[in-house]
């Protein structure tokens, strides 16, 4: 029995082997480093590993750019309009 036809048979809650082809294919549009490549010939693999590498790199420019706006916090009046917008920035 086919790998295809088994996760068929198991049930309508597995992802079907198109649809992880389609999600890939996404993928590859979305992440910078695959998408501004001139060969389209990359791997499954390789297009999860650099969005892995990708998700991590946004995460710690969110938390750099958290840690820049708290620093730029402490050294403003904290009732001014200023010191609001980077709150509001903060908590988003």
């Amino acid at each position: 029995m086919s790998s295809r036809r088994s996760r068929q048979q198991s049930g309508s809650s597995r992802i079907s082997d198109d649809q992880i082809i389609e999600l890939v294919s996404k993928l590859r549009q979305l992440v910078p480093e695959i998408r501004d490549r001139r060969s389209d010939k990359v791997s499954a693999s390789k297009v999860l590993q650099e969005t892995c590498n990708y998700i991590r790199n946004l995460h710690r420019e969110v938390d750099d750019l958290s840690e820049r706006l708290s620093q730029l916090l402490a050294t403003i009046d904290a009732d001014s309009a200023e010191a609001s917008i980077i709150r509001s920035l903060i908590n988003q």
